[in-house]
């Protein structure tokens, strides 16, 4: 969506409830000149969080899409959370569950599908994990994982032929610094939703007692093995030159 179609959409939306230009100004706290200016299709110096405040005024969501050489951007994003989820399936399988990767639904009008679906037989504990490379809406990503979770008998039954005695929830987020610093930031709605961390999350895992709703911080698996040190990105001599001539 470029600049012109971005201030079309304030602009459509903005007449449709009935709202002039200093009304969307008011609730989102900015003048009624930038309003006319982003209708306008001239956004270069409006920054992102002020932008979602002005289409918050008229009960919409700005979500911003990245686009790199053709859809590269999407595979390089897959191989991220492949490598997760790949991480937790290992540590699973290692404590005796069974394992079913990007489980699809389709119940009573709701569609998805569940990046990790895991039964541990001993116990009929069916756990359904909802896995993250980053926290983009938190309300959307627990509104999708509580629709799996308040699905997952059903789910279960069908999958692996028994009804699970519980049905826990784990959220798995890759493990770097501005994802901890996210999930820091949601504390207020995060912590109600997954009040189990770190080892008790692990130790539940090994001997299912009770019902988990976790969190943890995972690294993705590379040959079987945590990838926690960081890649340094090395400058080009053609980078260095163009930064000394900035």
């Amino acid at each position: 969506m470029n600049d012109i179609v971005i201030g079309q959409s304030l602009r459509a939306l903005r007449i449709r409830l009935l709202l002039r230009q200093a009304d969307v100004a008011g609730k989102a706290g900015v003048s009624q000149q930038l309003i006319s200016k982003i209708e306008r299709g001239r956004l270069a110096s409006v920054s992102a969080a002020v932008l979602r405040r002005i289409f918050a005024a008229v009960e919409a969501d700005v979500v911003t899409v990245v686009r790199w050489r053709a859809g590269e951007l999407d595979r390089l994003l897959d191989e991220g959370h492949s490598e997760l989820v790949g991480r937790i399936v290992l540590l699973l399988r290692r404590r005796g569950w069974e394992v079913l990767t990007e489980v699809t639904f389709s119940e009573f009008g709701e569609r998805g599908s569940i990046d990790i679906l895991a039964w541990h037989p001993e116990t009929r504990t069916l756990l359904v994990i909802e896995v993250k490379t980053e926290i983009t809406s938190a309300e959307e990503m627990l509104r999708r994982h509580d629709v799996k979770v308040r699905l997952g008998r059903k789910i279960g039954r069908d999958r692996f032929d028994v009804a699970p005695a519980r049905v826990a929830r784990l959220l798995v987020v890759a493990d770097e610094m501005r994802n901890r610093r996210r999930v820091a930031r949601l504390a207020p709605v995060l912590s109600g939703a997954y009040p189990d961390r770190g080892r008790a999350v692990r130790a539940w895992i090994a001997a299912p007692d009770g019902n988990l709703a976790g969190l943890i911080f995972a690294a993705p698996a590379k040959g079987g093995r945590s990838t926690r040190r960081p890649r340094r990105v090395r400058r080009t001599a053609d980078a260095a030159e163009a930064a000394g001539a900035a």
